[in-house]
């Protein structure tokens, strides 16, 4: 018996130091490149040509203090803050209303609309960009926030949606039903209570919207001919060919440009896993 036990418990520290050193492999993968970005920010382009894996000796921050004192740096990052504020925030509304619809009410073709939403997400974005870009001129949306927050609003939706309703199927008919005795109607119920109790799983919403929509590169380049428009993607571009012999100041506007996208994630982390893991409430 002892034996027994004693290999059961080998075997699960075995399993678990291979978890510890599979997630250590994947963090290294995604933290190597952004630390090694913000480093090289800190040389000069000497620097980083003769040594790019190299630490800057001495640092320079003077690459940091060309792009926050750059006008056009903050113009693109109040419209990238506007863009991803406006779909973050329809993509919420839109979807909680929804999934909620899906999720409590039985009507015919409630499946085939889900089933719908869900095709969605095999649709590749990238091959709708023509006959959006069509669309998008036709309705006279071209330099326009709108054309951008439109269509990721809608591209977010399945996702949205599948998450969405999954959780508020898992939150309990008793708890409505008591809800309606009280003289809520299915508008209250869903403003004033369903949605507090599902603060994870929108918060898991809010950000994959929001690291989607803060990144997005080819809809805005296709959209924002405006300058004047264009969001952080865009100016990391124009920043390239603007500094294309000093590398080490794109890398420094690289940096400074996803701190906002980062900091965000750390700061929901906690509600993106409760989101993503729990499919119901319990009380």
């Amino acid at each position: 018996m002892h034996a027994s036990n004693a290999i059961r418990k080998r075997r699960v520290d075995v399993g678990t130091w291979l978890r510890v050193l599979i997630c250590s492999l994947v963090a290294l993968v995604v933290l190597v490149p952004l630390v090694s970005t913000a480093i090289n920010g800190l040389k000069t382009h000497g620097q980083l040509m003769a040594d790019p894996f190299g630490l800057p000796s001495p640092a320079h921050w003077s690459n940091y203090q060309s792009v926050l004192t750059n006008s056009r740096f903050w113009q693109q990052l109040k419209n990238s803050t506007i863009v991803t504020l406006a779909t973050v925030g329809l993509t919420l509304l839109v979807g909680s209303m929804a999934a909620f619809v899906l999720a409590r009410y039985e009507f015919a073709g409630r499946k085939f609309t889900f089933n719908l939403f869900i095709l969605g997400m095999l649709f590749p974005t990238s091959v709708a960009m023509l006959p959006l870009y069509i669309l998008i001129r036709q309705v006279g949306l071209i330099d326009s926030h709108w054309g951008v927050i439109l269509p990721q609003v809608a591209f977010g939706l399945p996702v949205s949606i599948l998450i969405l309703r999954d959780y508020f199927r898992g939150i309990p008919v008793e708890l409505e039903e008591a809800a309606v005795i009280d003289g809520c109607s299915p508008f209250t119920f869903f403003w004033r209570i369903l949605l507090p109790l599902s603060r994870p799983a929108l918060a898991a919403v809010a950000v994959l919207s929001m690291v989607g929509s803060w990144n997005a590169f080819l809809l805005p380049l296709l959209v924002l001919n405006d300058r004047d428009t264009w969001t952080l993607p865009l100016g990391v571009m124009q920043f390239q060919g603007q500094y294309t012999s000093d590398w080490a100041l794109v890398m420094a506007f690289v940096t400074v440009s996803m701190l906002p996208a980062v900091i965000f994630f750390l700061l929901a982390e906690r509600h993106l896993i409760a989101g993503l893991t729990a499919g119901s409430v319990k009380g």
